[in-house]
């Protein structure tokens, strides 16, 4: 089985002032695919809601199973993952089965950059049959499709094709297509780093996560009400929040121009692993095509709260610890 070169490129360099080697993941080729992630997930969230013994990490179990599969998704054998789980319920532990596997830990820290917010415990609003409203903790999924509830769209992976506006270069995110209005949601909660007019992206936002491992960056959105109201650089969102809207702005120097020939929202995200990478050459973008899939599961009810402005917020608050 011959391991994938472009998923094992990891970078050192030299610290002149501390007169020591530091070292950072510098390439990460996620290929995991939504039934992967499904099936791990579900196990993980399963074991965690009803009184199991066993504990199971999805990323713990994809981080195995890229071992098992050459880091080739395409090679994945849901054999794989049956037999893994039969050994972990006989007793034996994720690191006795992986302490042999020479690229295990890479999987797990490329992985865990990825999804390390996924999966876990947090609170959503509910609403009882008279309408009183409570939050109810729970674990599961708690990010979000970038498309509202109820509204359509389609996609195919064209992460990598080739552009051509400013210069000859590769498409870095999945395009999603849709109506123009449709809001765009919060994947994960985090800061907002990048907000306003590019010329590749039109209207834009670029949001990180609170624990800086990733950069979502949501573009092409819709010409004179791009954003919902008070959102500003520095600012905070929640997974689930309304943040604009999806439309067809960009490829010009002026702003509030539709130059893009179908709307839709690019959405893509890029991994850190060190701050060096950012605004770089050494940026780490993935292909997002089959997290779109799997969080297609997951997506946030919107409604209109204000119609002087038009702008849709979340049906259903979501309580996270980042944010008072």
């Amino acid at each position: 089985m011959i391991l994938s070169l472009s998923i094992l490129i990891f970078v050192s360099f030299a610290n002149d002032d501390e007169n020591k080697e530091e070292d950072y993941i510098k390439w990460v080729d996620f290929n995991v695919t939504s039934e992967a992630m499904n099936l791990t997930a579900k196990l993980d969230i399963d074991s965690h809601n009803v009184n199991s013994e066993i504990k199971y990490n999805w990323i713990e179990l994809l981080s195995y199973l890229a071992c098992k599969c050459g880091g080739d998704f395409d090679n994945f054998k849901k054999t794989d993952l049956d037999k893994l789980v039969e050994k972990l319920q006989n007793g034996e532990t994720i690191e006795d089965l992986t302490k042999d596997m020479k690229y295990y830990n890479y999987y797990y820290e490329a992985y865990s950059a990825v999804l390390s917010n996924f999966v876990g415990n947090y609170s959503i609003e509910t609403v009882d049959t008279n309408g009183n409203k409570t939050f109810e903790n729970k674990y599961g999924i708690k990010v979000f499709l970038p498309i509202a509830k109820n509204y359509s769209f389609s996609h195919y992976d064209d992460f990598g094709k080739s552009r051509s506006y400013g210069f000859q270069r590769t498409h870095l995110g999945n395009d999603l297509m849709g109506s123009i209005g449709t809001p765009i949601i919060a994947v994960e909660s985090g800061i907002i780093e990048h907000l306003g007019w590019n010329q590749y992206g039109g209207w834009r936002i670029g949001i990180r996560s609170f624990d800086s491992k990733r950069y979502y960056y949501y573009a092409h959105l819709r010409k004179d009400h791009p954003y919902v109201e008070n959102l500003q650089e520095g600012g905070t969102v929640k997974a689930g929040d309304v943040i604009g809207y999806l439309g067809m702005t960009g490829y010009s120097t002026k702003e509030n121009t539709n130059n893009i020939n179908v709307p839709h929202l690019h959405f893509g995200m890029q991994l850190i692993f060190d701050e060096s990478q950012v605004d770089s050459q050494n940026e780490i973008w993935i292909d997002v095509y089959e997290i779109v899939e799997f969080l297609k599961q997951n997506r946030s009810e919107v409604y209109m709260s204000n119609k002087e402005t038009k702008d849709y917020s979340r049906k259903f608050d979501y309580l996270d610890e980042n944010i008072e």
